[in-house]
């Protein structure tokens, strides 16, 4: 983001007043990465343009129910990704979650995604792009989002144990996916 933290407050007050040029630069500052965001969980460009304009409307228009202005960029992305995925249902993509309902792998036979750190970038990119779509929503929230279990136990709707499960079984597919690149 090209605006400080100290300056986006400024804005944020300013937003809540109602002054539109601050609003154009709230937009400006964070724009780039709620469009990122939505297109990783849509993947269509004009989706999520339109998602991420659909969520600054309604930041904007619930700006007051921020308590504090210094989580409005988490406070955003929450409302992006929100949108994101009442998207996908809407279009009858909706990701079959609850079907994982298998006993949770032990983590320690489950290798690090940090393990693939010599993996370039676009063989990554590759093989997410490969993986079944429920998989790369758990990947995107958890490891590209920073979400942990918990968010997005909220975010997607399902249990903490399917949260584990399906975040566990994604990287597994992800490495097999990778070893056949290496």
């Amino acid at each position: 983001m090209t605006t400080n933290q100290s300056n986006i407050n400024q804005l944020i007050t300013a937003c809540k007043r109602g002054e539109r040029t601050a609003q154009i630069k709230v937009y400006e500052s964070y724009s780039k990465a709620m469009y990122n965001t939505s297109l990783r969980i849509v993947k269509n460009t004009f989706d999520a343009e339109d998602i991420m304009q659909e969520s600054f409307i309604t930041a904007f228009s619930k700006l007051n129910d921020l308590k504090d202005n210094q989580t409005f960029g988490a406070w955003l992305k929450r409302i992006v990704i929100n949108n994101s995925l009442t998207f996908l249902r809407q279009q009858q993509i909706e990701v079959e979650l609850e079907q994982v309902l298998y006993k949770i792998e032990d983590e320690s036979s489950v290798e690090n995604l940090e393990d693939y750190s010599e993996v370039k970038f676009q063989q990554l990119s590759q093989a997410m792009d490969t993986l079944k779509d429920n998989y790369q929503l758990a990947l995107n929230l958890h490891y590209i989002e920073g979400y942990n279990y918990d968010e997005m136990c909220d975010i997607l709707n399902i249990s903490y144990a399917n949260c584990r499960t399906l975040v566990s079984r994604a990287k597994s597919s992800l490495k097999k996916k990778l070893a056949v690149h290496i």
